[in-house]
């Protein structure tokens, strides 16, 4: 093994190569039923295990009673939505302190606008609350947000905080509604992908710099990591229209938050799946 660039490993090898997930990007806690230290690793890509974020499953267990009787994709993303609807009474804001006429009310903020936020600009208001969530319930620090966020008391980062305070205030208990779409998404993707651990997904990026490479080996493959929240694509040809490079990564399916067919006829568009970050071992080429 030799040093690279900045500090990147040049290795013939990188089966040889012992990386482990860096200190600034991880935090102590988290709320799942496995270390932050071992869901951002290479070893986790390699051999997934599922996820579950604490009481989840037992607070709404009626829901996924419920899930378990419909056969069709349709019935079970509406049977989805109803219910989040009913339990965070979404159509009822008046239930959650909602007053007519005052200022600053964000109530109607929900799961799906925070999505469609996401989609439309992931460095905007909507995408600091799921990043911010992504470190709250799996220990992973965001890494970038119009800005590197390195440094807790730069002004990236104070702008980064500001955002998703804002995007949090006055809202229906947000980040519960997350964690339910959380594991609504894997209940989807243990149907969809029967005994498959692993989606083979793409992301199209303009420059590798912005991009924490650890390690570099032959034939294009290398170690990154990754924001702590990431838009890919399971589609090659889409991805390369958002740049010069196509990273190419193996994915655990517990690292899968959402993708577009989880809601059929919600969101306009194909292809869009939301990654959880860490250490990723992936294949580098031009398109």
């Amino acid at each position: 093994m030799r040093q690279g660039k900045g500090h990147c490993a040049i290795a013939d090898n990188l089966d040889e190569v012992t990386i482990s997930l860096p200190g600034a990007a991880r935090s102590l806690f988290n709320h799942t039923n496995q270390t932050t230290d071992l869901i951002g690793s290479l070893a986790f890509q390699k051999q997934p295990i599922p996820l579950s974020l604490t009481g989840v499953e037992q607070r709404h267990a009626d829901l996924f009673r419920k899930l378990g009787g419909l056969r069709k994709r349709r019935q079970r993303a509406q049977q989805f939505m109803d219910y989040m609807a009913v339990n965070f009474r979404l159509e009822h804001p008046e239930d959650s302190g909602y007053t007519p006429g005052r200022r600053f009310q964000r109530i109607k903020e929900d799961y799906l606008r925070i999505l469609r936020g996401w989609l439309f600009n992931p460095d905007g208001r909507e995408a600091a609350v799921l990043k911010g969530w992504v470190a709250s319930r799996f220990g992973l620090n965001p890494r970038y947000h119009n800005g590197p966020l390195d440094d807790y008391e730069s002004e990236s980062y104070q702008r980064f905080l500001s955002m998703q305070s804002a995007g949090l205030y006055n809202t229906n208990a947000l980040e519960s509604q997350l964690d339910v779409l959380y594991h609504f998404c894997q209940y989807e993707l243990t149907l969809r992908f029967d005994n498959i651990t692993h989606w083979t997904l793409y992301r199209g990026v303009n420059d590798l710099d912005q991009h924490d490479v650890l390690a570099r080996g032959p034939k294009g493959i290398a170690i990154v990591l990754l924001n702590n929240l990431n838009s890919f694509s399971d589609d090659r040809e889409r991805a390369s229209e958002f740049g010069d490079y196509i990273l190419q990564a193996s994915v655990p399916l517990p690292k899968i938050i959402f993708f577009r067919d989880l809601l059929p006829g919600t969101f306009k568009g194909e292809g869009e799946v939301m990654v959880i970050g860490g250490l990723y071992r992936v294949r580098l080429a031009t398109f």
